[in-house]
């Protein structure tokens, strides 16, 4: 029997030393009272395990202060790579580490997580954090002076530069030699940015330069890197914000040309895939439906046929029904006893369809200045759509538009669910279109100025 007994207690001591022990100090605690692990693979993280938060209060300094503590476990065969703490359903709440065969703990202020977090167990994390910090000040020091030379170019500034690129390269060779052998060297060869040996002078050039040598130490063909967040966050960056023009027909030129570097980089299908699934939802959540057209032509579709989701074609397309470049979705309504739709219209050059509500202050406010500064413009036929719970204010509201065509939209539930706004896929009022003669969106200004500059109306 005692046999027995050591026997199973031998067992579930090594059980528990198998494990690889996640733990996390708030301070001050956020809001929620949980956390969930995720493994990053390329832009699909991978669900791990969740905990509860555990609160406690401590002294520090003679005055009481809150905690709040949460422990992960990591089972002997967890893969080594990048993994996220999550504490929140929306913006910047989480914690990035690196994982590789070792109990990791840090400490950080929830309310700015990449800044504050410290860790005090784990050698790989402890490395990376330290060459980020550093690289980082220096970067930060180089940016600057460049910036300044680009305004004022002295031979002080440009020896101030040279010395400050050479710092930096040391200190990422140092890096590179102290992290041989460990995962994150890997990471930090990935994150070495590329700077001009000497001080440039021409704006557009030093711009080109960058956006040149921007993969110069990205491995496409790295797993580790493509299990971490710098693979996902390079590509971005490179893409979306290394490209600028307040040209719309430029801009998406620029991006298809980007989009075209980074796939020509990448030769395995499934990393193609996951890269053009993520580019086609970024691209959805723009609402640009031209771009997200021209990925599902020119790179989705060429995608071994069993890789193909045709759910997920659905769905993306689905959110874009009402997008530039889209004849607007068809609806009807009743004005002076006669059924209208937006289709059979045909008093205007271009058309303003606004959707709008009585329960919004914003729009109570807009739309009657809005019906002041077009109602004399007769090249524009007015469209507003008001999104209510009933008519009745509504009603009462429009005797102050002349001149518009007036629909409203109801729902027995939830005025949101109402058909035509399903369709328009609103995620807000007031929210304007403007349409062609034919209904095709040509425009979709944020706000009343943009409606303003876009009619020329002062």
């Amino acid at each position: 029997m005692i046999k027995r007994l050591l026997a199973l207690l031998v067992f579930a001591t090594t059980v528990v030393n198998a494990q690889y022990t996640v733990k996390g100090t708030m301070t001050p605690p956020d809001k929620g009272d949980w956390v969930t692990l995720h493994k990053l693979q390329g832009v699909k993280p991978k669900f791990i395990t969740h905990s509860t938060i555990k609160f406690d209060t401590v002294l520090i300094g003679g005055e009481k202060q809150v905690l709040g503590r949460f422990a992960l476990q990591l089972p002997e065969n967890a893969t080594k790579g990048e993994y996220r703490v999550t504490y929140r359903n929306k913006g910047a709440g989480f914690v990035d580490f690196i994982f590789n065969k070792e109990d990791v703990e840090f400490i950080f202020n929830p309310k700015f997580p990449d800044e504050s977090v410290v860790f005090t167990r784990s050698r790989e994390n402890k490395v990376f954090k330290d060459y980020e910090q550093q690289t980082r000040k220096i970067q930060k020091d180089i940016d600057s002076l460049q910036l300044e030379y680009f305004k004022n170019p002295t031979k002080d500034t440009k020896k101030a530069y040279k010395k400050a690129v050479g710092l930096l390269e040391d200190t990422q060779e140092a890096f590179d030699n102290k992290s041989e052998g460990m995962l994150v060297n890997s990471y930090i060869k990935a994150s070495e940015r590329y700077n001009d040996s000497g001080i440039n002078d021409n704006l557009e050039e030093y711009a080109a330069a960058i956006k040149e040598n921007y993969f110069k130490n990205l491995d496409f063909e790295s797993k580790d890197l493509y299990n971490s967040s710098i693979f996902v966050d390079k590509i971005t960056d490179y893409i979306l914000f290394l490209n600028f023009s307040d040209d719309q027909p430029t801009l998406r030129k620029l991006y298809k040309e980007s989009i075209d570097v980074v796939m020509d980089k990448i030769s395995e299908d499934q990393l193609k895939k996951d890269i053009t699934e993520y580019l086609i939802t970024t691209f959805t959540d723009k609402r640009d439906s031209e771009i997200v057209d021209w990925l599902f032509a020119k790179y989705y579709r060429k995608l071994p046929a069993a890789m193909q989701d045709a759910a997920f074609k659905r769905k993306k397309l689905g959110l874009l029904t009402a997008t530039v470049g889209r004849v607007a979705p068809n609806f009807s309504w009743k004005e002076d006893g006669t059924e209208k739709t937006l289709a059979g219209l045909n008093d205007g050059q271009k058309y303003l369809l606004v959707f709008w509500s009585t329960s919004c202050s914003h729009c109570v406010r807009e739309i009657p200045e809005l019906h002041k500064i077009i109602k004399n413009d007769g090249n524009v036929s007015v469209v507003s759509f008001s999104i209510e719970e009933n008519e009745l204010d509504w009603t009462e509201f429009i005797k102050n538009l002349p001149n518009w065509h007036n629909a409203v939209g109801t729902h027995p539930d939830y005025k949101f669910d109402n058909e035509t706004v399903k369709k328009y896929n609103l995620l807000g009022t007031p929210t304007y279109f403007i349409l062609d003669s034919n209904k095709k969106i040509i425009a979709m200004p944020d706000g009343i100025e943009d409606v303003k500059k876009y009619f020329n109306k002062s």
